[in-house]
Parts: structure tokens; sequence; C-alpha cells
């Protein structure tokens, strides 16, 4: 099976409890966030990449004045097509878009799944000069959390290829040809036993996301500022990097 399928069979499974698997998918502040941020225009074409059920378009629906969605999950898919105005059904690593065809270019949690330096290429080759590509991402604080939570990512997302520090995503627009990166934080508070149930893994995966959680340091615990009700639910302020690099 390429890597492709099986992003595609993990995002299947999900499709129908994506909406309601994590506090930040509907997260209306995240959104708002996004929105003050990138200051759209209806005037601007934005692209959402790796669209998913159409959150973050929903976030932008009526302030631009054209919404493109780029998916490989049909069944994902499915969910965005009210708020789109264009539906694409491709590959983030191999964008059928002209060069300069977009204003606004916006992915989250999507380019870990990714060849993610080729992705953010075509996210910047597709926008126009003077134009803005915007990646958000769940980043570990820095290298004191690193480890621990890059293995509660790879426990939820088997198809996860890529894990993030927010210099990276910087370093990801800058090699891609930004002129200049801004980095802005979001803290999203999650229960992880939610979180976990995304109806794609297994029981013992998430076993291990919560022994992660209780054998965890005491650096990623102060960070993540984690918290217990009874040492097997556990809640963690979870880290949003957005990265907004202007073309």
């Amino acid at each position: 099976m390429s890597f492709d399928a099986v992003v595609v069979d993990h995002f299947t499974q999900r499709a129908d409890h994506y909406n309601r698997s994590s506090s930040w998918v509907s997260d209306d502040a995240l959104g708002a966030l996004l929105v003050r941020l990138l200051s759209p225009s209806t005037a601007d074409t934005m692209l959402d990449v790796c669209c998913g059920t159409g959150q973050v378009s929903r976030a932008f629906a009526g302030k631009v004045g054209r919404l493109v969605g780029l998916d490989i999950t049909p069944a994902m898919f499915a969910q965005a097509e009210s708020v789109l105005d264009e539906m694409v059904v491709a590959s983030a690593e191999d964008m059928p878009f002209a060069d300069d065809s977009f204003d606004l270019v916006v992915e989250r949690q999507g380019i870990q799944f990714t060849d993610d330096a080729r992705s953010v290429a075509e996210m910047v080759r597709v926008t126009r000069p003077g134009g803005r590509v915007c990646l958000v991402q769940l980043c570990a604080y820095g290298e004191s959390d690193k480890e621990e939570y890059f293995e509660v990512l790879r426990l939820r997302n088997p198809a996860r290829k890529n894990f993030y520090l927010r210099e990276m995503l910087a370093d990801r627009l800058k090699q891609a040809g930004c002129k200049t990166v801004e980095i802005h934080d979001y803290i999203s508070k999650e229960d992880v036993d939610v979180w976990s149930d995304n109806k794609a893994i297994s029981e013992g995966r998430r076993e291990g996301i919560r022994a992660t959680y209780r054998d965890a340091s005491e650096a990623f615990s102060e960070l993540h500022a984690v918290s217990s009700e009874d040492g097997d639910r556990f809640f963690d302020a979870m880290l949003f990097a957005v990265a907004i690099g202007q073309v």
C-alpha cells in the first residue's frame, strides 16, 4: 500500500468522527485568530490545503472572494462541500494549479502526513507575489518535551511522517522562498482521552499515550500544564504554532 493510500485509509476511518475528535478541530477562537492574522479581503482567492472537513474554510467563508479546498480523502472532503467554491482531490505535494493562483494559502494539521518540504514549496509556488502562506501545526514547546510529545503524536497518528518545533515551520517557509516569516502561538486545552479516541487506532496505542502521560518528565508536565482527574484521564495544554510567510 502506498503512503498516500495509508493516509486515505486512516482518515476515511476517522471521517465521521473527525469534527468531534479534538477541541481544536472546530475551535472558533482558533479560526478567529487565523482570520485576524491573515486579514482576508473579499478580493482574495484562498486555498485550503489538506482541508479535510472544511473547518478552516468555514472560518473564512464570506470573508474571501473564492474558497478552494484540496485534499486526498473523499470521505473527509464530502463534509466540506457546502462551504467550498471548488473541491480538488489531489496531493499537497503536487498541486494541479498554475503558479501565482492564490492570495492566501492555509494548511492546518496536514503537512505532517506529506513530504513537507515539497508541500510547502508547492504552497509558495501557487501563491501570488505579496500573498501569504500560513502553516498551523501542533508543535513541541522545545527540546525538553520533544521526545515525549513526539511519541504521543506518533501513537495517535501512525500515518504521520513529520513532527515539529516552531522553528522548523519557519525554516520550511524560508527554504520555500518566503521573504519574511512570523510565528504566533495558540494553546488548545485537550482532554487526552477524547483526543486519542480518533476511531482509527487500537486501544493499545491509546494506553501507550496514557502511559506516556503517567510517566511524563517534570519538564513535559510543566510545559504542557498536564492535569489528571484520576491518574488515568489527562488534560494537556497543546501548543499550536501559526507560521505565516510572505511571498
